[in-house]
């Protein structure tokens, strides 16, 4: 029974230690990451592509999504959430969470389509993929959003005791609700279109280039050039935003399919009888998981600085030397 006791208080300490420590490396890398993206995309010859600012508004709704996810996170673990305590403040502030992570996730889906549709053999879907067209998009994903939380203020309350947060859904019905719809809108329809459009696009890159050689023969020697006489070549700059894109997707579901999964075997176990120990370890386990989908907001700065090359790398060192002057 001693040993128990010490071994739930050891697991309840280390829950409060992710919410404080943890929640202060994701907060300071994601934030100055984001922020070194906007400064980086939103430099003249990139903002002007679909794809990049598909990334740049992504960035944006990432910034705030970790200011209100991961700083009231931090705040909790040194008792001084007031989303917690205040109920409108935990409505607003939940709100906004829900809508700004599932903006940045469907924004990335959407760039995924860009790619598609850029790379296509047909000229009309290359003519879709427009800077006006990625506003619209924008702006129709932020309206859609925004309308499918409207039941957040209904369900979710402050002050609550049987619950993994204080500021949490009120009765099952809206957790489990509230689960269905970040599973389903923000994990699986969105990595699903990305699998799939990523998919599409190397399947057109790769038309296109079959499309483009043709052979010819030369002092008895097959060989193969492309149609205006040069070798086919996908240019640098969408290769470099290829590879960007499909790092960001592979990881942004790798960290999201975990809080998902727990979100469902909560619901399935919700009315079992469980025990000190497995209350601990199951709350320390949502504590993890719950803060490494944070992780996805605030890791595009890297994976476009390693995947990006030459060309973002050069719009980086651009934007702050213009800053520092």
């Amino acid at each position: 029974m001693s040993l128990n006791i010490t071994f739930i208080n050891y697991v309840n300490q280390l829950s409060s230690d992710l919410d404080r420590y943890l929640s202060i490396a994701i907060l300071l890398f994601g934030t100055i990451g984001n922020i070194l993206n906007c400064l980086a995309l939103s430099q003249r010859p990139l903002r002007s592509n679909p794809c990049v600012f598909f990334f740049l508004t992504s960035s944006i709704a990432s910034i705030i999504t970790l200011i209100s996810g991961v700083l009231v996170r931090l705040l909790s673990g040194w008792s001084a959430d007031l989303t917690n305590t205040v109920n409108w403040l935990c409505k607003v502030r939940v709100y906004v969470l829900f809508n700004s992570r599932t903006v940045a996730s469907w924004l990335i889906m959407l760039a995924t389509c860009d790619r598609w549709l850029s790379s296509s053999v047909h000229a009309h879907y290359r003519q879709m993929s427009t800077l006006k067209n990625a506003q619209r998009s924008i702006i129709a994903a932020i309206v859609l959003s925004s309308i499918a939380y409207v039941q957040l203020f209904y369900c979710y309350e402050a002050n609550l005791t049987n619950s993994p947060l204080e500021c949490y859904g009120r009765n099952a019905w809206c957790r489990l609700l509230i689960d269905l719809e970040f599973i389903s809108i923000v994990v699986l329809i969105p990595s699903m279109m990305m699998l799939i459009f990523g998919i599409l696009t190397i399947l057109n890159i790769r038309n296109v280039t079959l499309r483009q050689i043709q052979p010819v023969i030369k002092t008895g020697i097959n060989q193969t050039v492309s149609a205006n006489g040069h070798s086919p070549k996908l240019k640098k700059s969408d290769r470099y935003l290829l590879l960007m894109l499909l790092i960001q997707v592979i990881l942004l579901t790798l960290f999201s399919l975990p809080q998902a999964i727990q979100n469902l075997y909560s619901h399935i176990t919700q009315y079992e009888i469980e025990s000190s120990l497995n209350v601990a370890i199951n709350n320390f386990i949502f504590n993890l998981f719950f803060l490494l989908t944070y992780v996805t907001n605030g890791m595009p700065f890297y994976i476009y600085t390693l995947c990006g090359g030459s060309i973002f790398r050069k719009a980086l060192r651009d934007s702050i030397h213009k800053l520092y002057h």
